[in-house]
C-alpha cells in the first residue's frame, strides 16, 4: 500500500523533478559553487514541510532537511549531488541524482506520518572535488543514520553492486634551473624532464600493478617557452585501487617513480598527497537486495556489468561508517563514456528522465522497506557489522 502511493507521488511529481533536472543543467555549478541547485532542493523541501538546513559541515552548498514526522524507528537518509564538471557541464548527471533524491522524499514525505522512524535528506556538494561527504563524515553528520542511499546514472548497464575504487590525488612539482635552450641547455635543469620520466617510470610500472589499479594524471605546467630550459613543471595525478591498502601502497611506488626522475635530471622534487582520500565502498548487499527488487517491480531490468567497470567515489567514505548503497540506472540505449559530451546529452534526454524517476521510486520503496521490515533491518545493520 504504501509504495503504491510512493510511486503514485513520484508520478505527480514528474513535472517538477523534471524542470528541476533541466534548472540543473541549464545552470551548471562546479564543486561548492552549487548556489542555484543547493538553493532551489532545499526551497522545494522547505515548500514540503521538512525542516532545512542549508550550509552544514562548514561546506555553504550541504544540505539537511529533516521531515518533522519522525518516530521510534530507523533513521534513512537518501543523498543528493549536484556539482557539475569543469567545461563539460553535467556529462555525470548529478542533475538527474539530486533530482532523484528530491523526489524519493517528496514522495515518503507525503506518507511519513504513517511510517516509523526519521527521513533525513542530505545534500553533498564537490563529489567531483576533494568530497563533500568526506567533510560530512567528518562533521559526525552521519552519527544519527541507520542507512545511506543515492542512484547514479550509467552509461548503459543497470547494477546495484558495482565496486567502488579508493583515489588518492597526489600532486607533483620539480625545481629545475633555467637557461638557454639552443646557446647553453648544458646550464639548465630541465624539470619538464623530470614530469615525462615520472610518466614513462608510470607505464613501466602499469604491468605490475593489480587488475582495476589505475594511475592516471595531467600535466598542469610544462614551462614557458621553447626557447627557455623549464625551471619549473607539475602534474596531478589519481591513484585508484579496489582496496584501501593497496592504494597506498600504489602511492608510495608512485613516488618512487618521482624520485628515481629527480635523480635522473638532478631535478628538486615537491611530491604532496592531498587529503582526504576517496575510500573504497562497501555497498550493504541486503539493502542492495531490496533495492533490486523494488526497481524490478516497476519495470527497470537489470543488466550486467561491462568488465573492468570502476571508478571512485565519496559515497565510499559513507559506506565505511554507516550501510550504503549506490546503484547505476542507465540513461542511454547505447553504450557512452561518462565524463562526455555524450553522457551530458543523455542525463537531460527523455531516457534520463524516465530513469531518475524510477530512481525516485525504488530509493523511496526500499527506505519504506527498512522502515516497515525490522529483520531486514537487522540483516542491514548485522552485514555492515561484520
Amino acid at each position: 500500500m504504501w509504495k503504491d502511493q510512493a510511486i503514485a507521488h513520484v508520478d505527480e511529481s514528474r513535472s517538477l523533478l523534471i524542470d528541476v533536472s533541466k534548472e540543473m543543467f541549464d545552470n551548471p555549478e562546479v564543486a561548492f559553487k552549487e548556489v542555484k541547485a543547493s538553493r532551489r532542493l532545499a526551497s522545494e523541501l522547505e515548500k514540503a514541510g521538512f525542516v532545512v538546513e542549508l550550509g552544514i559541515a562548514g561546506l555553504e552548498t550541504a544540505i539537511r532537511a529533516v521531515h518533522p514526522a519522525e518516530s521510534e524507528g530507523p533513521t534513512i537518509a537518501i543523498l543528493a549531488e549536484y556539482d557539475a564538471l569543469p567545461e563539460l557541464g553535467h556529462a555525470c548527471g548529478h542533475n538527474l541524482i539530486g533530482s532523484a533524491a528530491l523526489g524519493a522524499c517528496l514522495a515518503l514525505g507525503k506518507i511519513k506520518k504513517d511510517l516509523p522512524g526519521k527521513l533525513i535528506f542530505l545534500g553533498t556538494p564537490a563529489e567531483e572535488d576533494i568530497g563533500g561527504k568526506i567533510a560530512m563524515v567528518e562533521a559526525r553528520v552521519f552519527d544519527e543514520v541507520d542507512a545511506a542511499m543515492m542512484f547514479h546514472p550509467s552509461p548503459g548497464y543497470t547494477v546495484v553492486g558495482r565496486q567502488g575504487l579508493a583515489l588518492t590525488e597526489v600532486k607533483i612539482e620539480f625545481h629545475g634551473r633555467p637557461a638557454h635552450a639552443a646557446a647553453s641547455p648544458e646550464k639548465g635543469i630541465n624539470a619538464l624532464d623530470a614530469i615525462i620520466q615520472t610518466f614513462n617510470g608510470i607505464n613501466a610500472l602499469r604491468q605490475h600493478i593489480k587488475s582495476m589499479s589505475r594511475i592516471h594524471g595531467v600535466i598542469t605546467h610544462g614551462g614557458v617557452k621553447p626557447n627557455i630550459v623549464p625551471d619549473y613543471a607539475a602534474a596531478d595525478f589519481y591513484v585508484r585501487a579496489p582496496e584501501d591498502d593497496y592504494c597506498a601502497e600504489l602511492v608510495k611506488k608512485l613516488e618512487n617513480c618521482a624520485k628515481g626522475a629527480a635523480s635522473a635530471t638532478g631535478a628538486t622534487l615537491n611530491y604532496e598527497v592531498i587529503k582526504p582520500s576517496y575510500q573504497s565502498r562497501k555497498m550493504n548487499k541486503a539493502m542492495g537486495e531490496a533495492f533490486t527488487r523494488n526497481l524490478e517491480a516497476i519495470g527497470e531490468p537489470m543488466t550486467d556489468l561491462p568488465e573492468g567497470s570502476g571508478g571512485s567515489s565519496d559515497i565510499g567514505n559513507v559506506s565505511q561508517v554507516v550501510p550504503a548503497i549506490h546503484p547505476y540506472i542507465s540513461i542511454s540505449d547505447r553504450s557512452v563514456a561518462g565524463h562526455s559530451k555524450e553522457f551530458a546529452e543523455a542525463s537531460v534526454s527523455d531516457r534520463g528522465h524516465d530513469a531518475m524517476l524510477n530512481a525516485a521510486k525504488a530509493l523511496a520503496m526500499t527506505a519504506i522497506d527498512l522502515y516497515t521490515d525490522s529483520e531486514m533491518m537487522n540483516r542491514v545493520k548485522e552485514e555492515f557489522q561484520k
